[in-house]
């Protein structure tokens, strides 16, 4: 971070800027105000079938049940058992039964997601496991688990996990990847690894926010410059449609 790094730390060490959740909700739900960005970057409608690929907590899988309004199919997907009974709960307890009826809560691996459901969903939210340098900074336990490798280490899961997105998403469907990760090996680099490995079937499509800046490939939002909100990273690509023979 060179030296920026100063007036990171001085943000971190403040209260993050969190948004009520709350129209539409039976109580209200506190989020990081840049995640909330990160899960309407995804821009879905009611009627689709969306796939929240690493929904634990829960605030996005919120946020994506809300703009359904009880039409079509929300699938939140988490692999950890521990992190599933917690997105439960925040399910159950926060949405209204129009609306908790169209989630379905699963239990799958997200790197293989794509191999076993092609071409299904209409919208696709990957928010990766990432270094999360926020907690790093808080807690002592997250940074006792830190190592230089650990950062490369994510960044091929989460390439992986990018790769399975966009295995599952519909012909002309969206993903929108996203981490609250600093980093750049676990954000631009992994979307310019897809790019390398899957260019031809897919398109990066525009990402903004209120606060932070454009990144080669997303959108990044820095707590020192966003009043506390973030880290956020962001990125969005369609999946190119296939043309058949003969097509123009």
């Amino acid at each position: 971070m060179g030296d920026r790094w100063d007036a990171l730390q001085d943000a971190f060490g403040r209260d993050p800027a969190y948004h009520e959740l709350k129209a539409g909700l039976l109580k209200s739900y506190f989020l990081d105000e840049a995640s909330l960005w990160a899960a309407r970057a995804l821009e879905v409608q009611p009627g689709q079938q969306v796939l929240d690929l690493c929904a634990a907590p829960g605030g996005k899988s919120l946020v994506l049940a809300l703009a359904l309004g009880g039409q079509g199919e929300l699938t939140a997907n988490d692999r950890s058992s521990a992190r599933r009974a917690r997105l439960h709960r925040v399910l159950e307890e926060h949405l209204p039964p129009e609306l908790y009826q169209t989630v379905k809560v699963t239990g799958h691996d997200a790197v293989s997601w794509g191999i076993h459901r092609p071409d299904r969903y209409d919208r696709v939210l990957l928010d990766a496991p990432c270094s999360s340098e926020r907690h790093v900074f808080e807690s002592p336990g997250h940074r006792s688990r830190w190592t230089e490798s650990r950062t490369k280490v994510l960044a091929r899961q989460a390439y992986a996990m990018a790769a399975s997105a966009l295995l599952t998403v519909k012909p002309g469907g969206m993903v929108v990847y996203s981490t609250c990760a600093l980093s750049p090996l676990e954000n631009d680099a992994v979307m310019d690894r897809l790019a390398k490995k899957k260019g031809d079937g897919l398109e990066f499509l525009p990402a903004r926010a209120p606060w932070g800046e454009p990144t080669e490939r997303g959108w990044q939002i820095w707590p020192d410059s966003a009043e506390g909100r973030g880290p956020i990273y962001f990125a969005r690509f369609r999946k190119r449609e296939i043309k058949e023979e003969g097509d123009e």
